[in-house]
């Protein structure tokens, strides 16, 4: 179904932290698209749950990068620079709480566990977007993954809703800032799926029976829902779409 679509394209996806991971959908449906992948993994511990999706991947490029060491992110775009000179599209699915912070009421949340969710979730994005521009001359594609708790309040989604909303606005002021040099940037917002980083928000298992429930498709999407997206999202069947806010979540967020 997406055979040949992204033929020729090149692009970095970050993010993957297991098979079941929203970036590993992301991965798989844009190889299947014809993509050639850049894939990152966090640390040592995570690499061997990253390993079986790369092998999958046949991805000529796979570093370690933590946007919280100096200088991995720009290794990782160093080698991107000499492998093949220019990219195509960054896919960014990478965001972080310290779980006491993630647990607790936004107004327990601690100044050092706010300015890491902050950095971690979005200004690595900036930072990702910085070093991506001089390597898409001719234009490109910015993906982030949000979710529905920036613009409404989730219970128990707690301060990711602040950070997630934070998300959004640098969608749409970078995505102003770099359309005269025809780089894209839009979000992904996909409802919830049973991924590791979901299962860390407390009640998880009641957010997702709700998502069930409410939305009109009255069924829960799968990270090769939001991969299908991704690829349409950074091919040029998108090419006059950016600052925009993708939902993929069976239209739960049409609901009052």
């Amino acid at each position: 179904m997406l055979e040949a679509l992204l033929q020729g394209k090149r692009g970095l996806v970050v993010g993957i932290a297991n098979e079941h991971s929203i970036a590993a959908g992301c991965a798989m449906a844009l190889r299947e698209a014809g993509a050639e992948l850049a894939v990152t993994y966090a640390d040592e511990r995570s690499k061997p749950f990253v390993a079986p999706v790369v092998a999958k991947l046949d991805a000529p490029i796979f570093m370690p990068m933590n946007v919280e060491i100096d200088g991995q992110l720009e290794a990782v775009f160093d080698a991107i620079e000499q492998e093949w000179g220019q990219i195509d599209f960054v896919v960014h699915s990478i965001a972080f709480c310290p779980k006491d912070d993630l647990h607790g009421p936004v107004s327990a949340c601690s100044k050092a566990g706010f300015a890491q969710a902050m950095d971690i979730s979005v200004h690595s994005l900036i930072r990702m977007t910085r070093l991506a521009i001089p390597l898409m001359p001719k234009g490109g594609s910015i993906l982030t993954m949000s979710y529905y708790g920036a613009e409404k309040v989730v219970d128990h989604y707690n301060i990711m809703g602040p950070v997630k909303s934070a998300l959004e606005g640098t969608v749409k002021y970078l995505a102003a800032e770099l359309g005269p040099k025809q780089i894209r940037v839009n979000a992904i917002s996909p409802g919830p799926l049973h991924t590791r980083a979901g299962s860390g928000i407390a009640h998880f298992d009641e957010l997702i029976d709700a998502a069930q429930n409410r939305a009109p498709e009255r069924s829960l999407v799968s990270i090769e829902d939001v991969g299908h997206m991704a690829v349409g999202m950074v091919s040029d069947l998108s090419r006059k779409v950016t600052g925009n806010i993708a939902y993929v979540d069976g239209g739960y967020h049409v609901q009052a």
